[in-house]
């Protein structure tokens, strides 16, 4: 089967309704302890200066990030930093070397919608494995975690490490 030579490999976009308010998810994205909660093991964000910032301090323009992942070593990082933030419903970041991560959150009737937008996807021979096609669904199961989070459900997220190196 032929390759559809159109498809646009660079980019992707993902939206999903989550029960929750705006600020709720917004918060979630937003400091350490609400990323730790839905999404990684550790999120250290640091200011311009280099300091580091407390669990709960909100985010910043232009500060960086290391994020770690439950189920993989340390040496498994993303580096990135903060690009734009509007400190209600927006928020754009580099992520590592598989591009830029906008997320946007609008109400609608009785839930939210978060899109979530990566794009400047590098486009050579891994990338559509390793980071459209990874990340994509990577995301999907991070963005169904939150709204389970979100609601008062279940963490989904697998954090037993001996599961992962047998």
């Amino acid at each position: 089967m032929a390759e559809n030579s159109t498809f646009d490999w660079s980019r992707f976009t993902i939206k999903t309704p989550i029960k929750s308010d705006v600020k709720s998810i917004y918060d979630a994205w937003t400091s350490s302890a609400g990323l730790e909660s839905w999404f990684l093991r550790s999120a250290e964000f640091k200011d311009a200066s280099g300091k580091i910032r407390t669990k709960k301090e909100p985010i910043h323009l232009l500060d960086t990030y290391k994020w770690l992942w439950h189920g993989y070593p340390d040496t498994v990082m993303e580096e990135g930093e903060i690009i734009e933030l509007n400190g209600k419903d927006h928020l754009k970041f580099s992520f590592g070397k598989a591009g830029i991560v906008s997320v946007t959150i609008h109400k609608d009737k009785d839930k939210s919608i978060i899109q979530l937008d990566q794009e400047n996807i590098p486009h050579y021979s891994t990338t559509k494995e390793n980071y459209h096609v990874g990340c994509k669904t990577g995301w999907t199961f991070y963005l169904v975690n939150l709204n389970s989070i979100l609601q008062g459900g279940l963490d989904l997220r697998n954090k037993d490490m001996q599961s992962f190196m047998d």
